[in-house]
Formats: C-alpha cells, structure tokens, sequence
C-alpha cells in the first residue's frame, strides 16, 4: 500500500494574502492559520480589513494583522511587502487572489472592462509576485508563491471574457515563474477554481442587461452541482501551497472543461459557442455591482436564487457585517 508523505509544517511561518478580506482570501487565511502561520491580509478596504481582523483573531493558532494597499500600485506594493517582512523577519508564503469579476457581453463591457481586469488581476499577480519574490528567495524553509487563476483562464467564457482574458495571463505567470523560481528554491502554485460559493456575486460588476446577467450568474453560482463549497476550496488551495503543488484545478466541471479545451479544442469551442447563444444580448451602456443590481434593479428569477451563495455572502464579509469564517 503507498504511504503518502506527510504535509511539511507551516507553524510559525509568515504568510500574506491579498484580497484577503473577504471571500476566498479571508477563507484561506483561516486555513493558514489553523496551520500556525502569522498571516497577513492586504486589501484595499480598510473597514473590511478590520472586521475580517476581528473575525480571524478568534482563532487559537497563528496571529493576523492587516495592511492597506492597492495591488494596481506597484510602488506601494513593493513598500507594503518590505514593511512586512522587515516586520516579521522575513515572507515564506505569498498568494496573490486580489481580482475584480465583469459579467456582460464584450461590446458592453467595453475596452475599458479589458483594462480594468487587467490592472486588477494580471498586474495586481504580477505586482505582488515582483515585489515577493525577493523575500522568498530568502525563506529559510523556501519561499511559496501561489497565484490564483480561474478555470476561464483556462477555456474562455462568454460574457466573462474581460476575466478569462486577465486570467489566462495569470496561468502563464504562474507556470513560467516556476520554472524560473526552481534554481531559488521558491516553488510557484498556480490555481484554477471553477464557480465557488463564496458570495462574490455582490461585488462583481454586471454589464449589458444586468438585471439578467445577475440573474444567470448568481443562480451559477449558488448551484450545489456547479459550483464548490468555498470552504472546502480554500482547504484545497492551500494544502496544495503546503505541498508545493505546481498546479491545482477545482471543481468537476472545471476539471472537465479544462480537459475537453485540451483534446477537443473545435467540439468545446462549439459548445461554448452555444452556451453563448442563450445568454442576455441587450442591455445598456455602463456597469453596476451586484449589491445595487440586487437593491435596486430588481432581478427576475428570483426563486433561482442560490441560497447557499446568499448564505455564503453573509458568512464571508461580503455584505459589510458581522462574519464568521469558519
């Protein structure tokens, strides 16, 4: 019978984690520090910064302090992450999950979506990896570096195509560094969920007809068939980071997807081609948060609302209130 080796001990490691407020960042902080790391969550919101504090200071194991700081400032990434580690006498894992998430056909979107998703996901993987790296190299125990992608970086989604596009770079960040990082001793992780319950829907930006493009993407994403208990993801993540896994797809129909886009590229490009066809076309110019699509427009459907992605939502800083991460 083969023994799997045990997980290598985190305990007492520095790790820090951007978009760590709420979500899967502050999900995988949790994890991080069930694991005795001192973490730290850098986000750009500093009051949910503090409630996600307050929340993951309950814990027994591990410390948690935050920083403010926007990954789209080079600049002031780099000075954040040197304050860090001269803070905590060094960094020995980094995971870059800040990102934004724009639903709606492209035209409605527009060039400017593209460029946002860009300077958000791309450059804010890029700007922490840069700034990181130098700190990891010096980790004592070998740094881990782990960016997270998207199964639409892996196979392009319609109506997310500004996030496929900004994700797909980050996939081909995550392998190259890895390969170069090797000769340093840092190992690089790249991940790629599918639809999470996470509770994302409320800050992701929907264009077009957005009343239907919320309806649609908040029914997804609540889905128990489709979509993946966040929890459950984050433990995934990062015991992958703990093991120094090169590569880590989740959910079945991520898996799925990824696998037929490699074998069948023309049959899946088909089928998306379809899948695109069903989806809302009209709509107007600009771009709205799904908290105030949900306040204010009014989405139809409602009864296909998914509930454990509202339940997810109030649990993990999401709405502005009281969380409980675990």
């Amino acid at each position: 019978m083969q023994v799997i080796p045990a997980a290598p001990s985190l305990e007492g490691l520095t790790a820090l984690v951007t978009g760590g407020s709420r979500g899967l960042g502050l999900l995988m902080a949790r994890r991080l520090m069930d694991r005795g790391c001192d973490v730290v969550l850098l986000a750009r919101d500093e009051a949910e910064l503090d409630r996600a504090v307050t929340t993951l200071a309950r814990s027994n194991c591990g410390s948690v302090r935050r920083v403010v700081c926007d990954v789209r400032d080079v600049a002031a990434v780099h000075e954040r992450l040197e304050e860090v580690a001269d803070d905590n006498g060094g960094l020995d894992i980094v995971i870059a999950n800040a990102g934004i998430i724009q639903v709606g056909p492209a035209d409605a979107l527009g060039t400017e979506g593209f460029h946002d998703a860009m300077d958000s996901i791309f450059n804010g993987a890029l700007n922490t990896a840069f700034a990181a790296l130098p700190h990891l190299r010096r980790s004592p125990v070998g740094g881990r570096l782990a960016l997270i992608g998207s199964v639409g970086g892996l196979l392009a989604v319609p109506h997310l195509l500004p996030y496929s596009c900004a994700k797909s770079a980050v996939a081909a960040l995550a392998e190259g560094l890895r390969a170069e990082e090797a000769a340093h001793g840092v190992t690089v992780t790249g991940v790629h969920p599918g639809l999470m319950r996470t509770g994302s829907h409320l800050h992701a930006r929907f264009g077009g007809d957005r009343r239907r493009e919320y309806a649609w993407f908040q029914a997804l994403a609540g889905a128990p068939l489709l979509s993946m208990n966040a929890e459950r993801a984050a433990e995934r993540i990062v015991s992958a980071v703990q093991r120094r896994r090169p590569r880590v797809v989740l959910t079945p129909a991520a898996k799925l997807g990824a696998l037929a886009h490699g074998v069948a590229p023309v049959t899946t490009a088909r089928l998306v081609s379809l899948v695109g066809r069903v989806l809302p076309r009209d709509g107007g110019a600009g771009t709205a948060e799904g908290c105030r699509v949900e306040a204010e427009d009014q989405p139809p459907a409602r009864r296909l609302r998914g509930v454990l992605n509202e339940r997810a939502a109030d649990r993990f800083n999401q709405r502005g209130g009281a969380t409980d991460a675990r």
